[in-house]
């Protein structure tokens, strides 16, 4: 069977199969992309370049059940789900469309000494790497791609194995909407590819999404090459829950935070960390709502993803946690449940659970809470419940994280930089952010 493949979660069906690079394929795109960074991304303005992107959202729009069709198919993602994806994707365009000549214009800096005028002028970094996830394969592509193209970097796609079709629909998207031809180029690399890709002297930068493993292998190739990297990687996000005048809303809020896109998500609430008065409350009804969520659930993305999941929570139980599962697993399809009672010793303690899978844990203060919550390799997003404005200020700026959301969940927006810390990567993508990683800050001092 090919690499690139759609295979219907559901049913276990290859769909159909997109044919690997060649070398020589690989070569072209590196070729086109190049001559397009040399030309197009040096005679065209920002709002210019911010029209085509405008244009990509239109289409993500007149499109978007067609598109959401097509990762109900390649990933199991649930259709609404699927939709709200090529929604969110549109809006991302059309901010970066509708900001990016303020975002991007010329930065005067004051001088202490001297005559003249100095000025930081942001121009395009070159050809740009972007290697794409399979769990949300229109927004990652959005959040990268498209703060991009309005700078004047030109990228070549890479997108995860599973995601062929909708990797085709983002191309299709891009050649209508006008852009030319190198400006985007989507390409079926092998990973050997890739590390050709990357060391190759006209690719300035690499953007990765994807695992720990991947994203190690990727900075190091980038390191040696001396290639700037973005990455965005694991998270096993704290949900800390330390007050509450509404018990039943901050439950099917952590509900929410866990089974969002059935769980595989990197910034999903799934370590649940819980003051001792509210612990044993919180763990019957979350208990019985995320059982309950079994109901009408869809696949992991593939069955390889369940026996990843399935591995580690045997794991855990074999080390004494407590399982409580709404079921037995069936292919792709994996009952939801909660772990109790994992100690540090426990491997799952320090791993990410990529499902609909959660671990409790009980601490007595605010203290232990905090610790629990940085007692993790990773650092992407995190959540914390309370009454006390004071103690959820105090608390944020002690959570080692990207991201802290405060008594809410899936509050993402397109201006709102996403991003992490340890070994969740580096770099930030969305909002302002996001559009200031592969720029030249080209300073010009002028003496009069």
């Amino acid at each position: 069977m090919s690499l690139y493949a759609v295979t219907d979660p559901t049913t276990g069906e290859v769909v159909q199969e997109y044919p690997t690079a060649t070398d020589a394929e690989v070569e072209a795109a590196l070729t086109s992309a190049t001559t397009a960074s040399k030309g197009w991304a040096r005679t065209t303005t920002v709002a210019e370049r911010a029209a085509l992107v405008r244009r990509v959202a239109e289409l993500h729009s007149e499109r978007k059940d067609e598109l959401a069709a097509i990762i109900v198919r390649e990933m199991g993602k649930p259709l609404a789900d699927a939709v709200g994806e090529v929604e969110f994707s549109a809006a991302i365009y059309e901010y970066y469309a509708d900001n990016a000549e303020k975002m991007l214009a010329d930065e005067p800096v004051e001088l202490l000494d001297g005559d003249g005028t100095a000025v930081i002028r942001r121009s395009p970094y070159g050809v740009l790497l972007g290697i794409m996830p399979w769990n949300f394969p229109y927004y990652q592509v959005a959040r990268f791609a498209g703060p991009n193209l309005c700078i004047g970097n030109t990228i070549i796609l890479k997108h995860a194995p599973q995601c062929p079709e909708s990797a085709a629909a983002i191309q299709a998207i891009y050649d209508e909407a006008g852009f030319p031809p190198g400006a985007y180029v989507n390409v079926y690399a092998t990973n050997e590819q890739v590390a050709t890709v990357i060391a190759d002297p006209r690719v300035a930068g690499v953007s990765l999404t994807g695992s720990e493993r991947a994203g190690a292998a990727v900075a190091e190739i980038a390191g040696r090459n001396l290639k700037k990297v973005v990455l965005e990687l694991g998270g096993s996000d704290p949900f800390i829950l330390l007050s509450t005048d509404d018990l039943d809303a901050t439950v099917e809020a952590a509900v929410s935070a866990r089974l969002d896109n059935t769980g595989q998500s990197c910034n999903a609430a799934k370590r649940f960390v819980v003051a001792e008065d509210l612990y044993d409350p919180f763990v019957e009804k979350f208990t019985a709502a995320i059982k309950a969520g079994a109901e009408g659930i869809t696949p992991l993305s593939s069955v390889a993803a369940a026996d990843r999941l399935q591995s580690q929570v045997d794991a855990a139980v074999e080390q004494g946690a407590h399982l409580e599962s709404a079921g037995e697993r069936k292919g792709a399809f994996f009952p939801t449940g909660v772990l109790t009672g994992v100690t540090p010793e426990n491997d799952v303690y320090h791993q990410e659970l990529f499902g609909p899978v959660a671990m409790v844990f009980k601490v007595s203060s605010e203290e232990e809470a905090v610790a629990i919550a940085n007692d993790i390799p990773f650092g992407l997003g995190s959540y914390v419940f309370t009454t006390d404005s004071e103690q959820a200020e105090r608390v944020a700026d002690k959570i080692e994280a990207g991201m802290v959301f405060v008594n809410g969940v899936l509050a993402d927006g397109v201006e709102l930089p996403f991003g992490g810390i340890k070994r969740s990567g580096f770099g930030r993508e969305l909002g302002r952010y996001g559009i200031d990683e592969f720029v030249n800050k080209k300073l010009i001092r002028t003496i009069s």
